[in-house]
């Protein structure tokens, strides 16, 4: 998706069927102009609803940088879905960097504004139902960091998600109470030295404290009705000599629970505060990049199987 010069079009206004291809479209929400992009793969053309995933950057970004760094465009062209990048807020109404999205106690601005991202993403879906087909019990959400939280978020607040895929940003509300089970999956490494895997003192500018991450995930299982024993795969290493030389991932699995809901954690060794199968990194902030698998494919195939429950 290039980045676009071009004036941003409302969102409410622009034709509809809606074609394939990237959009920049802006929301009139919550006081502000929101903005976010919008990818549709060539399967829209057919006119049949199509699921829909919502890719949530990480604090300091974008909507255009997450796009670039998860190159999820290209697995939605061969899965047929579509992408939605929301923008998070800044300090100030037209700022279109160092963003953040309010996941609960992270991050920055948006949190200490109490900003209404929840509000603003099923503002975005009602919209987007008017201009293209979009299934109703396919709606997912997935992020990075500060996006990531946000996702958790999405679950436990809005009932139009069906199911998560958190990478390397733990469950971060403040009030956790869903209305029905959800199935979640995360990728954190326990070398994280941003979103640290068990948690780190506070930062008053940014957040006001992360929980573990195995604190999340055993609120998920036990709100799910899942066995609290999970079922642990055998550890994936990586190949001496290769990118992911000394690092580690094993899958811990807990279900399935209520009206089928799983909760997934792929948790790493070696591998830093990166979107597992993107080599786009900077290693001196993120830590190292992993290719032991592809964040992008697991995360639909765990989307695929989890649609909204009738229950």
């Amino acid at each position: 998706m290039p980045r676009s010069t071009s004036p941003i079009a409302d969102a409410a206004t622009v034709p509809a069927p809606l074609e394939p291809g990237a959009y920049e479209l802006s929301l009139p929400f919550g006081g502000r102009v929101r903005t976010f992009l919008l990818h549709l793969p060539p399967q829209a053309r057919k006119g049949s609803p199509l699921p829909v995933v919502v890719n949530f950057h990480g604090a300091g970004s974008n909507a255009w940088q997450q796009c670039q760094y998860t190159s999820m465009n290209a697995t939605a062209n061969r899965h047929g879905f579509v992408v939605v990048y929301p923008n998070g807020t800044g300090v100030h109404p037209r700022q279109r960097q160092l963003l953040t999205f309010n996941a609960g106690v992270c991050c920055g601005a948006a949190m200490r504004h109490d900003v209404d991202d929840v509000g603003f993403i099923e503002a975005v879906l009602s919209v987007l139902g008017e201009k293209t087909a979009l299934d109703d019990r396919r709606c997912f959400a997935t992020g990075m960091s500060n996006g990531g939280m946000m996702a958790h978020r999405m679950a436990a607040d809005s009932a139009r998600i069906a199911a998560v895929a958190s990478v390397a940003g733990q469950l971060a509300v403040s009030r956790f109470h869903p209305s029905r089970p959800v199935s979640v999956m995360e990728f954190h490494s326990v070398d994280d030295r941003r979103a640290v895997f068990d948690g780190r003192t506070p930062r008053a500018r940014f957040h006001t404290g992360l929980p573990p991450v195995q604190a999340g995930i055993d609120r998920w299982v036990a709100h799910n009705e899942c066995r609290q024993t999970p079922t642990v795969s055998d550890t994936v290493l990586g190949a001496p000599g290769s990118l992911n030389e000394g690092q580690t991932v094993t899958r811990v699995s807990y279900g399935p629970g209520r009206s089928g809901a799983e909760v997934v954690l792929y948790r790493f060794t070696g591998v830093g505060h990166v979107w597992p199968g993107s080599l786009t990194s900077l290693p001196i902030l993120l830590g190292r990049a992993t290719t032991l698998l592809d964040a992008n494919e697991i995360m639909w195939a765990f989307f695929d199987a989890h649609p909204l429950s009738s229950d």
